[in-house]
């Protein structure tokens, strides 16, 4: 039977799959030349005050408390700095340029016209349908309204919150689906998850850095200076999402099995679909085994069996060290595989301390937005 106790388990067989650019047979067109200075000494005269709009009071204000003290210790635990968010307060927001603010999640439908009397012309949701159940959010009456509107266009593009890895696998389609809003709409753009500290602030850098022109750790800077958040642990999603951009993501096929079959049901939580999503086993009569096979794109995965309700570590798979709580995972880590020693040396260049790109990618990120406009 498999147990929670093992020091140094064999890795789960896998094989290399070839690799599969990002960025393939596109035509790229003249660098387009940014007056940087022009531009970032703008943007310093953005509002640098917090805005709140303040909700009336309502018998869901103790209960919202409540809520904002769970959900404020697991984003302080989730980020590594104490982070603390009110919903019970309102939506609250930053301008980090004129035409660009990042905020909390909006609660009702008038916090589209609030937002209407600044000059916002998008709205870009983060958020998914759990954080917004979470705090009762109706999403649905708050879309509603803003189509009613016909001057405002509301924009769902969907991160898990707290996972670091799924901000790196969805920050390229991400930021595309900003990138052609804001030239859609033009006027000021509104990006938010739920508190406006972790997925908003991350995907507006990763839009700095590939987009407008600043180097990583000059965007992290002028973001810091604007509002009070914490996309430092992101830092990395978007140099790895940037490389697998520019060089291209490499795949592998892992077969993951819990052995015996006493048992009615045996599922897999974590991996790339997170800690809230569980994936069912197949039982093989034959072998006597539960088996899960997967393709995983290059990257560290933490997961954990789930049998019959319980949750275990598998023993003959690879553990984590316990963390800080004693709990301990199972882990695969899909390495990087045949790059080019182009695409090696970029790679390197991206993952220094203060990393930067230079015009004709940020052309090719640009071209490759530009042909997935929907």
């Amino acid at each position: 039977m498999n147990t929670l106790r093992c020091s140094t388990p064999p890795l789960p067989a896998f094989e290399s799959r070839s690799r599969t650019p990002w960025i393939s047979n596109l035509v790229t067109s003249a660098p387009r030349t940014l007056n940087l200075g022009m531009m970032r000494s703008h943007h310093r005269r953005g509002n640098i005050a917090m805005n709140f709009t303040h909700n009336s009071g309502s018998n869901m204000d103790n209960a919202d408390a409540e809520k904002s003290d769970i959900y404020s210790n697991d984003m302080s635990k989730a980020m590594g700095s104490v982070m603390t968010y009110r919903h019970e307060l309102g939506m609250n927001y930053n301008f980090i340029y004129p035409s660009m603010i990042i905020g909390s999640c909006l609660q009702t439908p008038l916090d589209v016209d609030k937002l209407r009397k600044i000059g916002v012309r998008t709205i870009f949701c983060l958020q998914q349908n759990p954080d917004l159940e979470y705090f009762g959010v109706d999403i649905s009456a708050i879309r509603e309204y803003a189509f009613k509107c016909g001057d405002i266009e509301h924009i769902r593009a969907e991160i898990r919150d707290f996972d670091a890895f799924d901000l790196r696998i969805r920050l390229p389609a991400v930021v595309s689906k900003l990138y052609n809003s804001i030239k859609r709409n033009r006027g000021v753009t509104y990006v938010h998850c739920t508190a406006g500290l972790g997925r908003a602030p991350s995907v507006m850098l990763a839009y700095m850095f590939w987009i407008e022109g600043y180097k990583l750790n000059e965007g992290h800077q002028l973001l810091q200076s604007r509002r009070v958040c914490f996309p430092i642990q992101k830092l990395d999603a978007i140099k790895s999402a940037t490389i697998d951009m520019l060089t291209g993501l490499s795949k592998s096929s892992v077969t993951l099995m819990w052995k015996g079959g006493g048992c009615s049901s045996v599922e897999i939580s974590g991996l790339d679909v997170g800690w809230g999503q569980k994936i069912p086993l197949k039982f093989n009569e034959e072998q006597g085994v539960w088996i899960l096979e997967k393709e995983l794109n290059e990257g560290h995965y933490e997961y954990k069996y789930i049998i019959d309700g319980q949750w275990m570590c598998n023993e003959n798979e690879l553990m984590t060290f316990p963390n800080s709580d004693g709990h301990v995972n199972n882990y695969v880590e899909i390495v990087k595989r045949d790059m080019s020693t182009e695409a090696m040396d970029l790679s390197n260049r991206l993952e220094n301390k203060d990393p930067d790109l230079k015009k004709e990618e940020r052309q090719m990120i640009r071209d490759l937005f530009e042909s997935l406009n929907d």
